[in-house]
């Protein structure tokens, strides 16, 4: 069962889709309640990332995501927020099988999350797939270019668009998303020049990460904004907040309190002699 939903009015995939050229897309991802209340009133679309595998739960790749996985944090996600467009990925294994696969996937992550959309990873490739979704009344964000489920296929994080023969390629999957139905897609990972011809070439909106300005929209994995990301952070990333620091010296202070006895003090402990203290 789906949870309960937020009050208000909800940006719709079909809003999205018109703002082709027009005022840029503020996309995030989310994963968590809070996060969600947090975004929601600054942003147009949050994205549920399949990186939560990576961000919150300790995989190498987005490949450990899992279905039930990407429900749960959707759930979350959707209780958290009012007014954003709410996009779940459908992690690895939940649609590349077959046609059958993918619907089934995408009516399971709609009906038990309520989110506005799906998000799923391919061009060519995975035309019939996204064209199916549609058909079923489940608005789909593509993703071409650097593709992060593929990434072992692939031979680790390689950037997109600098030879002739992959940039054809990347317009052809441009395309062909655009063909099924795709209501908007991401392009990650690809060269800038390349990015913004692809911009340009198609009808529905792009959604940038790692890849142009020109892009009808910008997103970022919400942990490596605020500067959460405790590895490496990416090129394209650029952290509007360092929060590692902040949580590190925070901890630090606590840790002190508690070994010298500063802390629990009398603001923080219950009297005996009152019955109106609150927790």
């Amino acid at each position: 069962m789906a949870p309960e939903r937020s009050t208000g009015n909800r940006i719709g995939a079909e809003d999205i889709r018109r703002r082709k050229g027009g005022v840029p897309v503020v996309c995030l991802t989310a994963y968590t309640y809070p996060i969600a209340r947090m975004l929601d009133p600054h942003v147009d679309l949050l994205l549920v990332g399949d990186s939560v595998a990576m961000v919150l739960h300790g995989h190498a790749t987005t490949r450990g995501a899992s279905l039930e996985m990407m429900i749960a944090h959707g759930q979350a996600v959707m209780r958290g927020s009012a007014k954003a467009c709410v996009v779940v990925d459908m992690p690895a294994g939940s649609y590349e099988a077959s046609v059958a696969q993918a619907v089934a996937s995408a009516r399971r992550i709609t009906a038990e999350t309520g989110c506005q959309a799906v998000k799923l990873e391919g061009g060519v490739d995975m035309a019939a797939q996204i064209a199916a979704i549609v058909a079923e009344g489940i608005p789909v964000m593509g993703h071409i270019g650097l593709q992060p489920q593929s990434v072992d296929k692939d031979g680790g994080y390689k950037i997109k668009g600098r030879s002739r023969e992959n940039i054809a390629a990347l317009f052809r999957d441009a395309e062909a998303v655009e063909k099924a139905g795709a209501f908007s897609v991401v392009i990650e990972g690809t060269v800038e020049a390349v990015a913004s011809d692809l911009t340009r070439h198609i009808a529905i909106p792009t959604i940038g990460i790692g890849a142009s300005g020109d892009c009808d929209g910008q997103i970022l994995v919400i942990d490596d904004m605020i500067g959460m990301t405790v590895d490496r952070v990416p090129k394209f990333v650029k952290e509007y907040a360092k929060l590692r620091d902040t949580i590190a010296e925070a901890a630090a202070r606590y840790s002190a309190e508690v070994r010298s006895r500063a802390f629990p003090g009398p603001d923080h402990v219950f009297s005996t002699t009152s019955g109106k203290d609150q927790a």
